[in-house]
């Protein structure tokens, strides 16, 4: 069985910067893309940031600037570094990998973490 659980959550100021974390384990062979998701309260769950297999980027417009998302896939991690932070930014934070394939050959698709609590507060 194959997991993604986050860390790095917490309580932050204004202004604050932040790094996210997010582990695969399991016998994993390869990740595909793979997505940071957050769902502040009473809101949808809304995109973050995405980034491929092979290291290639996107952000929505309204995620520009701030958050920056990288991994390394020796390691099947995934990192959100978010700065400037706004009390707008609190929110559950969500890991998601499309699809995970085990070393027996087991695909995982739509894999999500259960999360963590980012607060944006003075």
């Amino acid at each position: 069985q194959v997991q993604l659980v986050e860390s790095g959550g917490g309580l932050v100021q204004p202004g604050g910067s932040l790094r996210l974390s997010c582990a695969a384990s399991g016998s994993i062979f390869s990740i595909n893309a793979m997505r940071w998701y957050r769902q502040a309260p009473g809101k949808e769950r809304e995109l973050v940031a995405s980034i491929t297999s092979l290291g290639y980027t996107n952000y929505p417009d309204s995620m520009k600037g701030r958050f920056t998302i990288s991994r390394d896939n020796a390691k099947n991690m995934v990192y959100l570094q978010m700065s400037s932070l706004k009390p707008e930014d609190t929110a559950v934070y969500y890991c998601y990998a499309d699809k995970i394939l085990e070393t027996r050959g087991l695909s995982h698709l739509e894999v999500w973490g259960q999360g963590t609590l980012v607060t944006v507060s003075s």
